[in-house]
């Protein structure tokens, strides 16, 4: 489904005037502050935030599926899914596909098909923590860990298989997620499960095409509870370094334990030069796969506010910016409409973020300023700014309610009906 850019433009030229309003008072209160809106909006518009494919239908909990209907249940139904997003945000114009919850039958078809949409291919994610009916072997002692050397091999060519997929497809990065761990002390042994893994890596890492990169994921708990091959950002880090110069780690924002402080791992990752993207999501409790920002909005910002300073001031590569979240109860369109807002929203606060005076706070020991400068940003409303930028690609000021407006999601609904599920999560 392609969204009516004229519709847009009607449903625009009735909020103009408003937001024009807005958008002049929020410009006047940041030149004082030395702040340029321009570069800001120039920037936000230029910032995009991959879709995953398994996140375009309802989510599953452990207890029930509740589909709402119209969900893309082929490939191409859902590319069309994140090209309409994009069509109101002009800021989703990546997809990241699952294998294989989403194999392309004709990658090249697949990739036209994107294009058309003016949408690429992020990185692809391989999936070692569900057991395939194609498959010989058996993930429920793990994959790349595995004690039995037929069981790691059929998971190293799976990720080589991913790999093939994504090179026909543009994609430029590999994703691994282990579910590997013990749920009881004496299960297996840490040193050789760790080694299993690092060797299991190094021959997926020597497929990996020259300009290609491989992301770490790493989570404490889950599905395991004792214990996981990759628990944490050190192992992970460790892992990428004996890789090379090709691997980095990935941050899932639900793959922590409660009350880490996320901000600082992210900054000694880029101080190490060895940050490749982040999983974003949200959380109250542990792995909860909320909508970004709807939880700890204020620690997305300070994230954000480490992000900045380190791609202003590290050799860091650039970084790969994904959705990973599962939408059990809203709409998954306009849930990830949400949630590309308020990472916006976090990246938009950073870069106003006066850093010379919160430099000279921290120089001298000035706590209650620094807190000041974080907290003054935090509570600026600067949602025109990214309304602005969306306007000036001919996207949506208001993505969401433009959304209900053209009843997108009961277009869908008669397109395709009510009972079509969507593969993943």
């Amino acid at each position: 489904m392609i969204v009516d850019k004229e519709k847009i433009q009607e449903i625009n030229k009735g909020l103009l005037s408003n937001h024009l309003d807005d958008l002049a008072r929020l410009k006047d209160k940041l030149q004082i502050k030395g702040v340029n809106s321009d570069q800001i909006i120039e920037r936000l518009a230029d910032f995009q935030v991959a879709i995953p494919s398994w996140a375009l239908g309802t989510g599953a909990t452990r207890f029930g599926r509740y589909p709402g209907g119209g969900e893309p249940a082929t490939l191409d139904e859902k590319i069309e899914d994140v090209g309409l997003l994009h069509y109101l945000n002009n800021s989703s114009g990546a997809i990241s596909l699952h294998i294989p919850w989403d194999i392309p039958s004709d990658p090249g078809h697949t990739r036209e098909l994107a294009q058309s949409l003016n949408l690429k291919f992020d990185a692809v994610n391989s999936n070692t923590f569900q057991d395939q009916s194609n498959k010989e072997h058996s993930y429920k002692f793990g994959s790349l860990s595995h004690v039995n050397k037929d069981v790691r091999a059929q998971a190293i060519e799976h990720n080589k298989e991913v790999i093939d997929y994504g090179k026909a497809l543009g994609s430029e990065a590999l994703t691994v997620w282990l579910a590997d761990g013990t749920t009881f002390p004496g299960q297996a042994n840490f040193r050789s499960s760790f080694q299993n893994t690092s060797a299991s890596l190094e021959q997926i890492y020597t497929q990996l095409p020259q300009a290609w990169k491989i992301f770490l994921e790493y989570k404490p708990f889950e599905p395991n509870f004792y214990s996981m091959s990759i628990p944490d950002w050190g192992t992970s880090y460790l892992l990428a370094s004996q890789l090379g110069d090709k691997a980095f780690c990935l941050v899932d924002l639900g793959h922590h334990l409660p009350n880490t402080n996320i901000e600082q791992i992210v900054s000694m990752l880029m101080m190490q030069n060895k940050l490749g993207g982040f999983h974003f999501n949200d959380s109250k409790y542990g792995d909860d796969d909320l909508t970004a920002g709807s939880i700890k909005p204020y620690q997305l910002f300070l994230i954000f506010n480490e992000l900045v300073d380190g791609m202003e001031n590290t050799a860091n590569p650039d970084l790969a910016w994904m959705i990973d979240a599962s939408h059990n109860l809203k709409d998954p369109l306009e849930d990830l409409l949400q949630s590309v807002e308020a990472i916006m929203i976090a990246y938009a606060q950073a870069l106003i973020l006066d850093r010379k005076s919160l430099h000279d706070a921290q120089q001298n020991n000035d706590v209650v300023l620094a807190q000041e400068l974080l907290q003054d940003v935090f509570r600026t409303d600067i949602r025109p700014l990214l309304a602005e930028s969306r306007r000036i690609r001919d996207g949506a000021l208001h993505p969401i309610d433009t959304y209900r407006q053209l009843e997108i999601r009961k277009d869908l609904i008669r397109r395709r009906g009510t009972n079509s599920v969507s593969t993943g999560l």
